[in-house]
């Protein structure tokens, strides 16, 4: 019943447009975020037709029921898996399931179609391109990527080795899966593959994460033994899977606002096997990067609050995702916390991530960035990955489900530049012109040759003065004689 009456909530107030879907559903505190999360979104999905239903059947005149509370009992009475409060409710849903379902079926017939799926907008009619797979990451704290396929494979599950291309994960079917081809430790299975309740879940022997979700902290690739922030944490995925990459060595400081999410995502933590965290119900933003506590702190992974726009199920809040003075409020806030960042004196790498597709909130937010912090550059990531940011910021990678079978996504890593020594100093005013070769070990915003171009050119000035020098002092050695 609690589900329901949440979930009702959060509809009404998305379409009083007081919030997103994402943002509600994880302020709204409820103890089954993602339960709450998938019965918003599918009910949101097939709003119209749910309440051409409601119409036709007169179901509030006869129920007294709120139009939104209606809709999400229909929606899991016709459409999802059944009415899962008792009580009252259910027994005044069963009462009317026939009238009900007499409902949906005229309007499949009306409409000429045979699938529950074929009565959506064309915004959300799925083509096998929309059909996100399911993404397992193998938690190396507690096992193996080799034992957990070895208890799949004892459980009747099919291996068919590792994903070659991204097309082969459209024949996944049934209990067949595959290592992905970008990311190691993760498992891609079809995409209706139930893991809630299986034991390696409950275990913490594997986290439920989008292919997308594991690239922040995959490209930070902090070192074992180091000390890393994970500055905006809840609910824990990409924290649990940086304490993975340090082995649970070093330290790892996260951060957040909200403390429900915070005690929520501490039991996500213990029971993945975590145990090099020191969890602050702060904001990032507060946080002293002079601090003694944080002198050590070399990588931050940052994936702030943002208009969740990449969701697949949030596709529909078009006049919510297009409020330009939103989505300006937000990038606000993504380019304070991702210059706060780099305030840390050590930092070498951060990352900057989003759930959104909107530049506004990706690239435009790197290139302020980057203008007003000189000290960074961006670094090139995953030369194959398939997607990469709008030009000029090609360094950076975006996901999306057509090309590359996840929710839409944006990933960002600045590196601070190496400080330039008194010997290499010399070195640009001694060479030749164009005969400067410096090496350069990263990949970067700037290739080499811009780089030695933009070296010549400052060479270039400082080789005519000093010749003019030397023909003013022939000169003046003439006069003397």
């Amino acid at each position: 019943m609690a589900l329901y009456m949440k979930a009702a909530e959060i509809l009404e107030k998305v379409a009083q447009k007081k919030g997103a879907v994402k943002t509600l559903v994880y302020d709204s505190k409820f103890q089954n975020i993602k339960q709450l999360f998938a019965l918003v979104c599918e009910t949101q999905k097939y709003s119209s037709v749910l309440q051409e239903i409601i119409n036709s059947t007169k179901l509030l005149k006869e129920t007294k029921l709120r139009i939104h509370l209606a809709k999400v009992l229909v929606y899991d009475l016709l459409i999802g898996h059944g009415v899962k409060c008792g009580g009252t409710w259910k027994t005044m849903m069963l009462k009317h399931r026939s009238r009900l379902q007499a409902a949906l079926a005229r309007i499949k017939v009306k409409r000429k179609v045979s699938r529950n799926q074929d009565l959506l907008p064309s915004s959300f009619q799925q083509t096998r391109d929309d059909v996100i797979p399911r993404y397992v990451r193998v938690n190396t704290l507690k096992t193996t990527l080799e034992d957990v396929i070895d208890y799949l494979k004892r459980e009747g599950f099919s291996y068919q080795g590792t994903a070659c291309r991204l097309e082969d994960l459209n024949h996944l079917s049934g209990k067949r899966f595959l290592c992905d081809l970008h990311l190691q430790d993760l498992l891609v299975f079809s995409a209706k593959t139930a893991f809630h309740n299986h034991f390696l879940y409950k275990a913490g022997h594997i986290i439920l994460q989008d292919k997308a979700s594991c690239l922040p902290a995959f490209l930070l690739n902090p070192q074992v033994g180091s000390h890393v922030i994970d500055a905006c944490a809840a609910p824990g995925n990409k924290t649990s899977h940086l304490a993975a990459m340090i082995k649970n060595k070093g330290k790892l400081f996260a951060f957040d606002l909200d403390a429900k999410r915070l005690s929520t995502m501490s039991t996500l933590l213990l029971r993945a096997g975590v145990t090099c965290h020191q969890l602050a119900n702060q904001d990032f933003l507060k946080v002293d990067p002079q601090s003694s506590e944080y002198k050590e702190v070399e990588y931050i992974l940052l994936d702030p609050s943002c208009s969740g726009s990449g969701m697949v199920c949030l596709r529909d809040e078009v006049s919510e995702l297009q409020d330009e003075g939103r989505l300006q409020a937000l990038a606000t806030f993504q380019l304070r916390s991702l210059n706060h960042a780099l305030q840390f004196p050590r930092v070498q790498r951060v990352v900057y991530s989003t759930c959104s597709i909107h530049s506004q909130e990706n690239e435009d937010v790197v290139s302020a960035c980057l203008q007003q912090n000189s000290a960074f550059r961006l670094v090139h990531l995953f030369p194959n990955w398939p997607e990469r940011g709008h030009e000029p910021f090609t360094e950076c990678l975006r996901a999306s489900t057509a090309k590359t079978r996840t929710h839409g996504f944006f990933v960002a890593m600045l590196e601070r530049r190496p400080p330039q020594t008194d010997e290499e100093n010399l070195l640009v005013i001694t060479l030749p012109s164009g005969g400067e070769e410096k090496q350069d070990t990263h990949q970067s915003g700037p290739s080499d040759e811009e780089l030695e171009n933009t070296e010549t050119a400052n060479e270039q000035p400082t080789n005519s003065v000093s010749k003019k020098k030397r023909r003013n002092r022939k000169k003046h050695k003439k006069q003397e004689s």
